[in-house]
């Protein structure tokens, strides 16, 4: 039988932390699952089929933002049910968001298939990276299903405090992917749409499985398809917590797409290494993204509790721990960002140097984001997703993209500079954040919430 952790007693970071470790791990497995298309196609297929798959890849990203945003409502919904000790509207929960998120995904699957051609254009995939574009984005799109559900599978095992199990399916979805890369693309050369049919064809063992392992195990709360249904009630506030982090997720991406589109522009080179600075940087930001998703279900446990004292020591040791291994990050991608560069381009000496030049950018940005993500997982946790996606609005739209196309425009123009316009939205959203911090912490206190 799986097992509920509840947060809201006894200590806060060794549970914290081991809560944490295996969404590290699973994490880690995800961003390799990603770094492996990557490092495959950078083997065994050329400089066009690189830029192909990283830009493609920010298509299908942006697709997974939405999608990912609506399952954390659900991880929210689902972490105030158990600290109100309310294990029966579980069932209701994940009932209700099964058939919304089934109609989003028809939806989204339809358009990115017949307008692939069109958003590689937006892109400005570079003319010889195009057609493998397109490609990415029509096969990964027909694989969104089985993509949408390996995911709200982890959020609803994350609001149950139940870390281990998404590491299960992200651990078979990693094996699976790297055998079809190996395959695909390096035994029978099929190159950019070897990957996509590799990515595609394990999300979708991985769901197998992880149903298969849950019916074994069986679930701590009664799920039957009486519960299969759309819960109004239920759907508003899933809606009105999901929506907002959807809408920061997608518009956060979309700067970085934005960002690759003027990239893409200075050419074939830039765009390559951009896009393995990308999946190197995936990396880099493990640990902060981690406490992020652990600091929402451990807050909103402690929030549905009324124990914000709880809470707010969860995101000080959240910051502290992600902080410490923010300055070893810093060290290393600043001084040897070519180390980790050259093992996603092998030969390719001038994507190497592209890639190390902007990865000096987020390294200053590693330090940052040890604040960032565990604000921005405290606020998930206390349904605040409209703040979060305000705050994140404005360091996408009025800081991130502006600087970012101003560097751009030097000349000679250095990807470093470009790269800058990361760090210093980051840092106007923390100044954003530690204001609305004791904004809230006043306010609890009128309310009486300890």
């Amino acid at each position: 039988m799986t097992k509920i952790n509840n947060f809201t007693e006894g200590k806060i970071l060794s549970p914290l932390v081991l809560f944490a470790v295996p969404i590290l791990l699973s994490q880690l497995l995800q961003t390799a699952y990603g770094a492996v298309d990557m490092l495959v196609i950078g083997t065994f297929g050329t400089t066009a089929d690189v830029s192909a798959v990283s830009t493609g890849g920010w298509i299908v990203t942006l697709a997974l933002c939405f999608m990912t945003g609506l399952a954390m409502g659900m991880t929210v919904l689902i972490g105030r049910a158990i600290g109100q000790k309310d294990t029966e509207q579980v069932g209701d929960i994940i009932g209700t968001a099964v058939v919304l998120f089934s109609g989003f995904c028809l939806a989204i699957m339809t358009a990115l298939i017949v307008f692939a051609p069109q958003l590689a254009a937006l892109m400005k995939a570079p003319e010889a990276a195009f057609a493998g574009t397109v490609t990415y984005i029509r096969i990964c799109a027909g694989g969104l299903a089985f993509i949408t559900a390996y995911h709200v599978i982890g959020s609803m095992f994350r609001g149950m405090g139940d870390s281990a199990m998404p590491l299960v399916t992200v651990a078979i979805a990693c094996a699976f992917n790297i055998s079809g890369d190996l395959l695909l693309a390096g035994v029978f050369r099929m190159g950019v749409k070897g990957v996509a049919i590799a990515t595609v064809f394990a999300q979708g063992i991985s769901v197998l499985a992880s149903l298969l392992i849950m019916k074994k195990r069986g679930m701590p709360f009664s799920f039957t398809g009486k519960n299969l249904r759309l819960n109004g009630v239920i759907a508003k506030e899933l809606l009105h917590i999901g929506i907002p982090t959807s809408a920061q997720d997608v518009l956060v991406t979309l700067s970085f797409i934005v960002i690759a589109a003027i990239v893409n522009g200075l050419g074939l080179v830039p765009s390559a290494g951009v896009g393995v600075a990308e999946r190197i940087c995936s990396f880099v930001m493990l640990v902060p993204s981690t406490f992020s998703m652990a600091m929402s279900a451990f807050v909103a446990q402690n929030y549905g509790a009324r124990k914000m004292d709880r809470a707010e020591k969860a995101l000080s040791y959240g910051i502290g721990v992600s902080l410490g291994v923010g300055v070893f990050m810093f060290l290393f991608i600043f001084f040897r960002g070519d180390i980790p560069s050259s093992w996603f381009a092998a030969g390719k000496a001038d994507v190497v140097a592209a890639a190390a030049d902007y990865l000096k950018a987020y390294a200053i940005d590693c330090l940052l984001t040890s604040f960032l993500f565990c604000f921005n997982g405290y606020f998930n946790g206390l349904g605040r997703t409209r703040f979060v996606m305000t705050q994140s609005i404005i360091g996408a739209f009025g800081v991130r993209i502006p600087v970012s196309y101003l560097m751009s425009k030097e000349v000679p123009v250095s990807l470093f500079h470009v790269g800058l316009a990361t760090p210093c939205s980051t840092f106007v959203q923390i100044v954003l954040c530690f204001a609305y911090f004791f904004l809230l912490k006043r306010k609890n206190a009128q309310d009486g919430m300890v």
